[in-house]
C-alpha cells in the first residue's frame, strides 16, 4: 500500500503543501493508517474507499486523526480526477459528508473541495493572551481591523491578523507549550495572518496540534476564514466573492489558495488550488 505523493496549492512545478493519498478497496485498519501516515511524515495523508455513491475517506496527521484537511482533500480530489476522469466526488468523512471537484488543463490539474459548515466567534481575551505570549507578540502587534477570531470549517481554527509583514516573516513559538495549548482548547492549527490588499493575505499556520511546526498551505484553515469574513462582512463579502491566500513563502513552499463564500453565514465554503505530482 504504497501512498500517492501529491503537493496541494502548488504554484506551477514547485511549492505547495505535500500531502499522501491512499486508496484501497477497504480502509486499513486505524494503527496500520496512523503507522503509514507517521512513516510518511506530511502533516496529512488522505486514505479513500469505494462507497455507495463516493467514497469513504479518513485523515491522519504523523501524530493522530483529523476530522478534515483541506490539502489533503485538494490532492486526493486531483488523484481521483487523474485516476476517474474530471468531474464532482462525494466524500463521506468520520463527522459528515463533503465534496471535491477536480479537472486539468493544460496538463495540471486543479482541484476545488466544498468544506463542511462554518462558524466563527470572538477569540477570549485570555486566551489570545495566551497565544501572543507563546509566539512572542504584544497586543500592540495585532492588526485590529481583523479581529482575534476563533473559526471552524470541519475543525477549529485560532486567526490572528498581524500589522507588520516582519512580524508574520519572524513567526516561532515553543512547540509543546504551543501543542499542549491547542489541544487545551481544541484547536487544529493557528493562523497568523498579515492583510496586503481588502482580499489578499499573506499566511503562516502552527500546527504543533498535529506534530508539525508549521503547514505551507492550510485549505480548512482557509476554509474556516472564509466563514470568519464572512460573518464580519470584511470588503462585502456578507454579499458574496472570492480572495486569495498566499502561504509558505518563508518555508520556500510558496503556494496560492483561492476561497470563495456565498455571502450566507455559517455556509460551506470554496477552496480551489493546482497540485504538482511529487
Amino acid at each position: 500500500m504504497i501512498p500517492i505523493r501529491v503537493s496541494s496549492f502548488s504554484q506551477g512545478d514547485h511549492g505547495g503543501n505535500p500531502a499522501g493519498v491512499v486508496i484501497a478497496d477497504a480502509l486499513p485498519d486505524p494503527d496500520q493508517m496512523q503507522k503509514i501516515a507517521a512513516d510518511l511524515g506530511y502533516s496529512e495523508t488522505a486514505f479513500a474507499c469505494p462507497a455507495q455513491s463516493g467514497w469513504t475517506v479518513r485523515y491522519y496527521a504523523p501524530v493522530g486523526e483529523v476530522a478534515f484537511c483541506g490539502h489533503a482533500t485538494i490532492a486526493l480530489g486531483a488523484v481521483l480526477g487523474a485516476q476517474n476522469g474530471a468531474g464532482r466526488f462525494d466524500l463521506f468523512l468520520r463527522d459528515g459528508p463533503i465534496s471535491v471537484e477536480a479537472d486539468e488543463a493544460d496538463g495540471q490539474w486543479q482541484a476545488t473541495l466544498q468544506s463542511p459548515a462554518t462558524w466563527s466567534r470572538a477569540m477570549a481575551p485570555d486566551f489570545c493572551a495566551d497565544l501572543l505570549d507563546l509566539f512572542g507578540l504584544a497586543q500592540g502587534d495585532l492588526d485590529r481591523a481583523l479581529p482575534p477570531t476563533l473559526a471552524f470549517a470541519g475543525v477549529h481554527h485560532g486567526i490572528l491578523a498581524l500589522k507588520e509583514r516582519a512580524n508574520l516573516a519572524a513567526m516561532s513559538y515553543p512547540f509543546e507549550p504551543m501543542r499542549d495549548l491547542m489541544a487545551a482548547h481544541d484547536l487544529v492549527t493557528v493562523s497568523l495572518l498579515h492583510v496586503t490588499g481588502p482580499r489578499r493575505f499573506v499566511s503562516r499556520n502552527a500546527f504543533a496540534s498535529g506534530g508539525v511546526v508549521e503547514d505551507p498551505a492550510t485549505g480548512a484553515a482557509a476554509a474556516a476564514l472564509g466563514g470568519a469574513l464572512v460573518d464580519l462582512d470584511w470588503d462585502g463579502l456578507g454579499k458574496g466573492g472570492d480572495f486569495v491566500i498566499r502561504q509558505g513563502e518563508v518555508m520556500g513552499m510558496p503556494s496560492a489558495l483561492r476561497v470563495e463564500v456565498t455571502g450566507t453565514p455559517g455556509a460551506s465554503v470554496r477552496v480551489s488550488g493546482t497540485v504538482r505530482w511529487i
